[in-house]
């Protein structure tokens, strides 16, 4: 079966589930927050993926991701981390959360923003950049994540789901030299 076919099941599932629970909000923030364990930490998703982990010790792992030490439990949530753990679908939680956070985002029209710059943007330049983005994208909900890469040299890069402005002094560096090349 194909991989990304079963994520996007089990997201559309939970989603469902979220709603008649009336806490697909909550779930929104947990199911990112386990992203961001799984992307932050490697090591989680090495761990969640070895057959020779418990089951047990799986689920422990991806309630630690999303609760940490003292959090305090979502229903929803434990019963999804069990519903995984009995059709042996552990090692596939990130890409479901990942599948959930992108069903949620298209159904409550909200957009990912990825501001990139050289260097740490000032006020002025975020609500300038945010008044763009925001007239772009019209009534539908943004969520910014800001970034700093020197690699850019100067300027900066807005990705919005997957369009792309690349206003960065590095891409044009480069359009100059294929100009030249040719």
């Amino acid at each position: 079966m194909d991989k990304g076919l079963i994520p996007n099941r089990y997201a559309k599932a939970l989603y469902e589930v979220g709603a008649e629970r009336n806490c697909n909000d909550k779930l929104y923030g947990l199911m990112q927050t386990l992203a961001q364990s799984f992307a932050q930490v490697p090591e989680l998703g090495k761990t969640i993926g070895n057959p020779f982990v418990s089951n047990a010790d799986k689920t422990a792992l991806l309630n630690k991701a999303v609760y940490g030490a003292d959090g305090q439990p979502d229903a929803t949530y434990e019963d999804f981390i069990k519903l995984l753990e009995q059709n042996g679908r552990t090692d596939m939680a990130w890409d479901i959360a990942r599948a959930y956070i992108d069903l949620y985002r298209r159904l409550h029209n909200i957009y990912r923003v990825v501001i990139t710059s050289a260097a740490p943007l000032g006020e002025p330049e975020r609500k300038r950049l945010t008044a763009l983005i925001e007239k772009h994208v019209g009534d539908a909900s943004v969520e910014y994540v800001y970034q700093v890469d020197p690699d850019l040299i100067g300027g900066f890069t807005v990705t919005i789901n997957n369009e792309r402005l690349d206003a960065s002094v590095s891409s044009q560096l480069k359009d100059l030299r294929l100009k030249l090349i040719n």
